[in-house]
């Protein structure tokens, strides 16, 4: 193969064919496949954890759905509370643009859950078959009673993790408590779990999609449908860090005796190690390719080749365009990397003073639709409003509704108390009479304060008392 141009690092189209043979990667070890993994697998754990963490005597993580109440530790929010979420998802899109503009697609090859899974299920066909080459000739065998056997040890393997995976998703919505700890018996003897219709629903269409998508589907998800892979293109610049082949070293590729450098020869051996560790399938040595999620499998692999034959390190490595192909130190710290981590120190900054700011109590007034105002027996003037109080603490409080002092004006309540669970709201009724003889005549700013028995918690809202349509 000849040399490629040298002006740019080759780019490669993708391979829309879905038809091609499956893709049965080598596992290896090596510095960057350790990193890999230990990630991969502590974000994991991170996972199958968190539900069971708990916080106040409550699912610490707990997004309840049903009743619109989301509890993450000693934070309650409600659906009105949605713009948190927003500004969450914005977040975290900045901050994997920032990584993406900085180190490319490491999200996909260290932390992205396609990853993670289809990793997994591969490690369960690699114990239950073998390696690469046992696999391989195991996918070309007849069947016959030995493939029937392991084939459905494999899937049986992930049929478990599948269920796992969707249970453990369900209970962030549903809670633990009634995931697991709720039974009914068929026939009096045989436990069968009382769940409600939509954690059955949940629960098949996760462990459906898991079971597809890293079972079968597999890299074919990161070629085809994952759209990372598609606007990656247009956030690399010549300073991104990505995998990739030094054709000038490595070409013209070839075999030879361990040992000896061929001066007609590059130091890459064609031994395709790069291609067979690939989780994609794809060859690095081709150039920059949309498939190709920067786990570095290929990096740790030549490494280890180029050691065995008393070579440099580096034929394939993390680099740059402007390292590789200018020969130029690269540009660490430049304008489209200081923008992305503004953005994302102003989001983080307005969030973190959100939540500290944010008081766990709110209030909505709504005034009577049918009347604006009514002349009641004491010939006083009446409106008539609802308050709705919600307690978004994690634990009981007692409130008290109060009127700003203002002359001429007095606030009549159905209870002095209003003692509310946690999480939980409640539409008290009030009235606010008016003195005819002392307030003035159309519209009347009022202000109605919210306050918690021990103080610790206080809330203001204004309204509009009206002498109008009585």
């Amino acid at each position: 193969m000849s040399a490629q141009p040298s002006n740019k690092i080759p780019v490669v189209e993708v391979d829309l064919n879905a038809n091609k043979k499956r893709v049965q990667p080598r596992f290896i070890t090596g510095f960057y496949q350790n990193i890999r993994v230990i990630s991969m697998y502590a974000l994991l754990a991170l996972f199958l954890i968190l539900p069971w963490i708990r916080y106040n005597g409550r699912q610490a993580i707990w997004f309840d759905v049903p009743s619109q109440h989301y509890y993450i530790f000693g934070m309650t929010f409600l659906t009105q509370d949605f713009y948190f979420l927003a500004v969450f998802a914005l977040i975290a899109a900045f901050a994997l643009f920032m990584v993406t503009v900085y180190a490319g697609r490491v999200w996909c090859g260290y932390a992205c859950p396609q990853t993670i899974w289809t990793h997994m299920f591969q490690y369960v066909e690699k114990i239950v078959i073998g390696d690469r080459n046992k696999r391989i000739k195991f996918d070309k065998e007849p069947m016959n009673a030995k493939k029937v056997f392991k084939r459905f040890l494999i899937y049986f393997i992930w049929f478990v993790f599948s269920m796992i995976t969707a249970m453990t998703f369900v209970s962030y919505v549903s809670g633990t408590e009634a995931l697991y700890g709720s039974w009914q018996m068929l026939g009096g003897v045989i436990p069968f779990p009382d769940w409600s219709t939509w954690i059955w629903v949940s629960i098949f269409i996760f462990a459906f999609s898991t079971y597809v998508n890293a079972g079968y589907m597999r890299e074919q998800m990161c070629i085809q449908i994952c759209p990372y892979g598609r606007f990656q293109s247009v956030m690399f610049d010549k300073d991104t860090l990505i995998v990739s082949y030094d054709y000038e070293r490595g070409e013209p590729r070839g075999a030879r005796k361990k040992g000896t450098h061929p001066e007609n020869l590059g130091d890459c051996i064609d031994c395709t190690m790069c291609v067979q560790v690939c989780p994609t399938g794809i060859d690095i040595r081709d150039g920059l390719q949309v498939a190709c999620i920067q786990c570095a499998a290929c990096v740790d692999a030549c490494n280890d080749v180029m050691d065995k034959v008393g070579y440099p390190r580096g034929l394939i490595r993390y680099t740059t365009e402007r390292q590789l192909v200018e020969k130029e130190p690269s540009r660490v710290l430049r304008p489209r990397f200081f923008a992305y981590l503004t953005l994302l120190a102003v989001l983080c900054g307005g969030v973190v003073y959100a939540l500290t700011d944010r008081v766990p109590l709110e209030i909505d007034i709504r005034r009577d639709r049918n009347q604006l105002s009514s002349l009641n027996q004491q010939g006083m003037i009446e409106n008539s409003y609802i308050v709705k109080l919600t307690n978004k603490t994690q634990s009981a409080h007692t409130y008290k509704i109060s009127l700003e002092p203002q002359e001429g004006l007095s606030l009549g309540v159905r209870f002095n108390d209003v003692p509310l669970e946690a999480g939980e709201s409640f539409d008290m009724p009030v009235s606010i009479y008016g003195d005819p003889e002392v307030i003035e005549f159309g519209q009347t700013p009022i202000t109605l304060t919210v306050a918690s028995e021990d103080g610790k918690y206080n809330v203001s809202k204004q309204n509009i008392f009206t002498t109008q349509g009585q």
